[in-house]
């Protein structure tokens, strides 16, 4: 009995070893298969001719594809921002994620995903069955905004002037001129990209994240654009509110707080 006991278990033995085996080579020959061949998704799949993103197949040192896809849609909600700030978007139109694709040479699915940020952020509202219609605001709205940005960052601002050193604010001078320059391009949707970046700076000295992120956000919600018109400032708007970011910095590195505070009460009002 012992003996057939043990035979069993060596003929056992010996049938599992070549099946171990086995399945070691095929695990090899599997992970030697690009995925493609596997049949397995991948989102490098079909990319956008447009946006230049690396197809399967690329080398190691390409962007990998998970993060390929997150930077179409990154890339698809900058665009879209840029669209609605330019007037390219007009208040209360609704437009469909596949017609958006089309334009921006993606499928539907990056731009749905863009456009629900935006709903989030409140710049557009879904509509079920068709795409999302761009949220109508007025001037009541926009003056209500200048208001609460003014409730913010004023104070901050007027802090700043008495703690922060004139060489870190001597640090924002290139951001300052590049309103200037972005001014007098006459281009809105340039303007509120570096006008952003300016206020962005300034605040950033609080050392306040929270602070930073909720300004910028009423900051954004400013520049969209109203019922009536497609962009809110022409140039020569564009360029005035561009020379009060060189005053204001000026009067930062002078520690002029009353300078400050009447600047930046100006710059708000001009923003309603």
């Amino acid at each position: 009995m012992k003996q057939g006991v043990q035979g069993s278990a060596g003929t056992q033995g010996a049938a599992r070893v070549p099946v171990q085996q086995r399945a070691r080579d095929m695990a090899r020959e599997r992970d030697t298969v690009e995925p493609g061949a596997r049949g397995e998704h991948t989102h490098s799949e079909q990319p956008s001719p447009t946006l230049g993103f690396a197809r399967a197949g690329a080398p190691p040192s390409q962007p990998r594809a998970v993060v390929q896809r997150s930077s179409v849609r990154g890339q698809i909600v900058d665009a879209l921002r840029t669209a609605l700030v330019a007037g390219e978007l007009r208040p209360g139109e609704v437009y469909s994620a596949p017609v958006l694709g089309e334009r921006f040479g993606v499928s539907a699915t990056p731009v749905r995903e863009a456009m629900q940020q935006l709903a989030l952020e409140g710049a557009v509202e879904v509509v079920p069955n068709r795409g999302f219609r761009v949220v109508e605001r007025g001037a009541r709205e926009l003056a209500e905004l200048a208001e609460v940005r003014g409730l913010i960052e004023v104070p901050v601002m007027l802090r700043l002037a008495r703690t922060v050193p004139a060489e870190r604010w001597a640090e924002l001078r290139p951001l300052a001129e590049e309103t200037a320059r972005a001014a007098s391009s006459g281009c809105a949707a340039t303007y509120a990209e570096s006008d952003r970046a300016f206020h962005r700076a300034v605040l950033s000295l609080s050392g306040n994240e929270q602070l930073v992120q909720i300004a910028e956000d009423l900051h954004r919600r400013s520049q969209w654009p109203l019922v009536g018109g497609p962009v809110r400032h022409g140039r020569a708007e564009l360029v005035a509110d561009a020379a009060e970011h060189t005053a204001l910095l000026d009067a930062l590195i002078a520690r002029d707080v009353d300078g400050v505070r009447a600047l930046v009460g100006e710059h708000f009002a001009g923003a309603s």
